[in-house]
């Protein structure tokens, strides 16, 4: 999971008042004031960390992304995401009982709802938790067409953006999936949530004091990705198409112009640096290693394969250290960085990251096969990354800022 995600969760908290963090996100929190050990990690889970606030989101995106590789993960593994699924469809970020009934007070939310369709899609054979997860996502949708992190939330980038690539992994077409009031689809949202060229034609987080969007990266990917109608699993490469050049706006801006316009804004940004800088106070101009690999994946899938694979070099040089201290979706996520750029992630760097990933949880269910169409490889070693950004971390950061902090009312929602 990443700094988005984390970012939602908190978002979330703020905008409802909620007491604390962990029992907007948790249905089965410990009472105010006790305290408990961490859990140990259970059986069939990736990464040995702490899964209350991750465990669903992190587990898909860990089956993904070795798909993605060529590898058919342990039935166990996929067993245990299909058993967070809650009996109306959705999933909360992680469920320690899944032997009871979810109720009313089970925290389930939209990003890790969308994050299971896509592995269990692209998996195959899981048809009714598919179609129980698309079905809770259509109930979950807000009146202007997107989704914020948890049902009655404010729509965000973030939020819509995954679940556009959850419906569109599920066979649906996102134009067509309509809220019951308003009639309007993500691709209405999307729009609303992006800001004019004059201000660098990103997407947003919205302040949660005075409720004014701020261009933001890491919505700004999730953006890119929905507009265009694209999920986490992008086939870039040399041979990608440009989507678009050139910074439009006014009243007749559609999903797929915002979403060329965000790329521009994070070409622009990595024009600067060959990776995106931290946002939360206390990391500034620190690397954001997980933010940089979503906004390769994003840059792919524009078809601005120049720039993204200039940050995917540099993320094979650097992003070593921070995946193994972060985990499974930190290896994950730079996965499906390398499969955008068209480049081997048994060799990004110095790095195998699916052997890694790999190790983190059960072996899988066969020996992995290297899939076809990686051709390139950065040059360079994995080397030394800057201190782990695991969203934990970003939550606590966060935390401390108040209501200066720009929030998406959702969502992130980036893992």
């Amino acid at each position: 999971m990443n700094v988005r995600r984390s970012a939602a969760v908190l978002a979330a908290a703020v905008a409802t008042a909620l007491p604390a963090v962990p029992a907007a996100v948790a249905d089965d929190a410990p009472p105010s004031g006790a305290t408990s050990a961490p859990p140990s990690p259970p059986a069939g889970l990736y990464g040995r960390s702490d899964p209350t606030y991750d465990g669903v989101f992190r587990q898909s995106y860990a089956l993904l992304a070795q798909h993605t590789a060529g590898v058919r993960p342990a039935a166990g593994a996929v067993g245990w995401l299909t058993g967070q699924q809650c009996a109306d469809g959705g999933f909360a970020a992680y469920r320690s009982d899944t032997g009871r009934d979810c109720t009313a007070k089970t925290a389930v939310d939209s990003n890790s709802t969308a994050a299971a369709v896509q592995a269990l899609a692209a998996l195959g054979g899981h048809r009714a938790s598919v179609e129980g997860a698309v079905r809770w996502l259509r109930s979950a949708q807000n009146a202007d067409g997107g989704w914020g992190y948890t049902p009655g939330l404010p729509s965000d980038a973030n939020s819509t953006g995954i679940v556009v690539g959850a419906l569109a992994a599920a066979g649906e077409r996102p134009a067509d999936v309509r809220s019951a009031k308003g009639g309007k689809s993500a691709y209405d949202a999307l729009p609303a949530l992006a800001l004019p060229c004059a201000k660098g034609g990103g997407f947003g987080l919205r302040d949660a004091q005075s409720g004014k969007l701020a261009a933001n990266a890491d919505a700004t990917a999730a953006g890119v990705l929905g507009g265009f109608g694209r999920g986490q699993v992008v086939s870039g490469g040399p041979a990608a198409a440009r989507q678009g050049t050139g910074c439009k706006d006014g009243s007749a801006l559609t999903a797929r112009q915002a979403a060329v316009n965000g790329a521009g804004y994070l070409s622009g940004l990595l024009r600067r640096t060959p990776h995106l800088v931290a946002s939360l106070a206390g990391a500034a101009d620190s690397p954001d290693y997980g933010n940089t690999a979503d906004a390769v994946v994003a840059l792919a899938a524009a078809g601005r394969t120049g720039t993204a694979r200039r940050a995917a070099d540099w993320l094979a040089e650097h992003a070593g250290t921070w995946a193994q201290r972060t985990g499974p979706a930190a290896y994950a996520q730079l996965i499906f960085a390398a499969h955008a750029t068209g480049t081997d992630p048994r060799h990004f760097g110095g790095t195998d990251l699916v052997r890694a990933l790999n190790a983190t949880g059960p072996a899988p269910a066969e020996p992995a096969a290297g899939p076809a169409g990686h051709s390139r490889e950065p040059a360079g070693k994995s080397g030394a990354g800057g201190p782990g950004t695991w969203w934990v971390v970003g939550v606590c950061l966060v935390a401390g800022i108040g209501g200066g902090l720009l929030l998406s009312t959702r969502t992130r929602r980036r893992p």
